[in-house]
C-alpha cells in the first residue's frame, strides 16, 4: 500500500488549521507512504492548484459552494464534485496509479470517481463511513422514502457499499445498522473505525486561565462548553432548555462555540428566553479553542431526537484530550451514552429528556472529584483507542 490517494469534501490546510483528516494523511505520510490528497479549494481560486501542505500533496480543485448554501446548491454541488476531481485529475500529469483509495462519507457521491481510479490502477477502495446517507435526510425531514432524490442516493449508497473493499464504522451501534439495511454486504468489509485526534498539540500560551476567562467575561464561572456545529443534527435546543432550567445554578454558563444552518435559530430561542446564562461565540481557531477547552469545567454534546441512524459526535474526542467530563443529550438510536458510560467519561440522557439531562448537569457540578476521575478516564480511553496511529493502523490491516 505505497501509494495512497485520498478524496475529500473538506480538508483543511495542515499547516494553518489541522483537522481529522489532515491528521490521518499526514499519519500514512510520515510512514512512509506517497499520499496525494484531492479536495475542494479552500479560497476563492478559479484554477487547479498542486501543493505541498505539511509534506503531503494536495491537489486543489474550485468547486461550487459546498458549504453554507441551500439545500438544492448544496445537492447540485455534491453531484458535480466528482466529475470535478476527475477532469482535475485527468489534466493534472499525475501518475494515477495507487495502491490505496480512501474516501470519507459525505459526500457518497464520490463513488464515481473512486472506481475510475480503481479500475485504471487496481487498487483497493478503503471507505470511512461518518455520515449514513440518505437516511440521515430522511431523519431530519430533508427528503421523503418516496422522493427521487431519496432513491437516487440510495442507489449510490448501495454501490458505494458494494464497491468498497474495506468499510470503517464509527461505533458497534454504525456497523449493526449497516448490516440490517444492507443484507448484501459481507460481515468481513465491516470493521469498527472510531473517530481519532491527536493526543498533545503545541499550544501558544499568550496568557494565564485566569487572564483567558477575564477577557471572554467568564471570572469565577462554571464553564460548560458546546464547540462544533449548529445545525439540524445537533438539535442545540437540548443547551437551550437545559440552559433555562438551570437558572437556579447562578456561576454555570453554557459556552455555545460555532456557525452552522441553525444558529439564528438557536440565538433566537436563546433571547426569547431571555437567558442571561447562555454565551454565542464564533467559530475560532484550533490553538484558541483549546485554550477555551483547557478553562471549561465540561463538555457538552446534543444529538437529534429524530435520528434513525446511530450517530456518533467527532467532537469528543477534544473533551477527552482535554480531560473534560461528558454531559450528553442523545437520541434512542445511538450507541453513544452506552459507550460513553462505558469509559466512565460522562452522563448521558435522551435527547428531549431535560430533566434528567439537568440531574446530570448538578451531579458534575457539584463534584469536582467525579469531574476530574471522569476526565482522566476520558482522557486515558483516547490514548489507548483514538489517535491517527489507531487509525492510520486500522486502515492497513483491514485492507491487506
Amino acid at each position: 500500500m505505497k501509494k495512497v490517494v485520498f478524496l475529500a469534501l473538506n480538508y483543511s490546510n495542515a499547516v494553518k488549521e489541522p483537522g481529522m483528516y489532515p491528521d490521518l494523511m499526514i499519519t500514512f505520510f510520515k510512514n512512509g507512504h506517497d499520499v496525494l490528497v484531492v479536495a475542494p479549494s479552500i479560497d476563492d481560486s478559479k484554477k487547479v492548484s498542486l501543493n505541498t501542505e505539511a509534506g503531503v500533496e494536495v491537489l486543489r480543485v474550485p468547486t461550487m459552494k459546498l458549504f453554507g448554501g441551500g439545500l438544492i446548491e448544496k445537492g447540485i454541488s455534491n453531484i458535480l464534485l466528482p466529475f470535478q476531481f476527475k477532469r482535475a485529475l485527468k489534466k493534472s500529469g499525475l501518475a494515477l496509479d495507487f495502491d490505496l483509495i480512501i474516501i470519507p462519507t459525505p459526500p457518497i457521491t464520490m463513488i464515481s470517481v473512486a472506481l475510475w481510479l480503481k479500475r485504471k490502477s487496481k487498487a483497493k477502495l478503503y471507505l470511512i463511513l461518518r455520515d449514513i446517507f440518505p437516511q440521515n435526510g430522511v431523519d431530519l425531514k430533508l427528503m421523503s422514502k418516496n422522493s427521487l432524490p431519496f432513491k437516487y442516493f440510495r442507489r449510490l449508497e448501495k454501490r458505494l457499499y458494494r464497491q468498497s473493499d474495506s468499510i470503517g464504522c464509527m461505533s458497534p451501534a454504525n456497523i449493526k445498522f449497516v448490516k440490517q439495511h444492507n443484507s448484501y454486504v459481507p460481515d468481513s468489509k465491516l470493521h469498527l473505525l472510531p473517530n481519532w485526534e491527536p493526543l498533545k498539540e503545541e499550544l501558544e500560551i499568550e496568557e494565564t486561565e485566569s487572564e483567558l476567562r477575564a477577557r471572554y467575561g467568564l471570572t469565577n464561572k462554571f464553564v460548560a462548553l458546546y464547540g462544533g456545529n449548529i445545525g439540524l443534527p445537533q438539535q442545540l435546543e437540548n443547551i437551550i432548555y437545559l440552559a433555562e432550567a438551570s437558572q437556579d445554578l447562578r456561576d454555570v454558563v453554557f459556552l455555545i462555540i460555532g456557525w452552522g444552518t441553525q444558529k439564528e435559530k438557536i440565538m433566537a430561542l436563546a433571547e426569547e428566553k431571555k437567558l442571561k446564562n447562555v454565551v454565542f461565540m464564533d467559530s475560532v481557531n484550533r490553538n484558541e479553542l483549546a485554550k477555551i477547552l483547557k478553562m471549561s469545567d465540561l463538555g457538552l454534546i446534543s444529538l437529534n431526537k429524530d435520528f434513525t441512524i446511530p450517530n456518533f459526535p467527532s467532537k469528543v474526542n477534544s473533551y477527552y484530550r482535554h480531560k473534560l467530563p461528558v454531559l450528553s443529550s442523545v437520541d434512542e438510536n445511538t450507541d453513544f451514552g452506552q459507550i460513553q458510560e462505558a469509559i466512565g467519561c460522562g452522563l448521558w440522557s435522551i435527547s428531549g429528556d431535560t430533566e434528567t439531562l439537568k440531574k446530570n448537569l448538578v451531579r458534575l457540578y457539584e463534584n469536582r472529584e467525579l469531574r476530574q476521575e471522569m476526565g482522566r478516564k476520558g482522557y486515558d480511553y483516547m490514548k489507548n483507542h483514538l489517535t491517527p496511529k489507531h487509525a492510520y493502523e486500522t486502515i492497513l490491516q483491514s485492507i491487506q
